[in-house]
């Protein structure tokens, strides 16, 4: 029959029973397949994840740099790893790290979501944050 209409005979699950075949241009086929796969690739977005490095002793204009880049970089749709390194005998005070992170998340409330609580990883305590979802989508 494929070979009387100048088609080609093509499977198009052949590990269902019985196979599924289909009577179709395979060159034409391909085309459209690729050009799906193309469009899908381009609609494709890469999420990286910034990180924002801080110590314990940061003065508030500091933060408040660093906390507008986050913002900058959650807008972009990144995702945003705020680090707070300890040296020293910071290592004694991981508390003020802690409520440092705490308190950067929560001006960064409107924008972003706080994926992990603040954890200690050696000498670097560090929480993730995520850009919150659109409105759009939830309709």
């Amino acid at each position: 029959m494929a070979e009387e209409q100048n088609l080609d005979l093509v499977k198009i699950s052949p590990n269902a029973v019985p196979p599924v075949c289909k009577l179709m241009d395979y060159g034409k086929f391909r085309f459209e397949q690729t050009k799906r796969e193309k469009e899908a690739r381009k609609n494709q977005r890469v999420v990286e994840i910034k990180e924002i490095r801080m110590s314990p002793s940061i003065d508030v204009n500091d933060f408040n740099v660093k906390m507008r880049n986050a913002m900058k970089f959650l807008a972009d749709g990144n995702r945003c790893k705020v680090t707070v390194r300890f040296r020293g005998r910071e290592m004694a005070h991981t508390n003020i790290g802690q409520e440092l992170l705490l308190k950067f998340a929560e001006s960064c409330g409107e924008v972003a979501v706080m994926d992990k609580s603040p954890k200690l990883e050696g000498r670097h305590m560090s929480i993730f944050l995520s850009p919150k979802p659109a409105k759009d989508a939830k309709k």
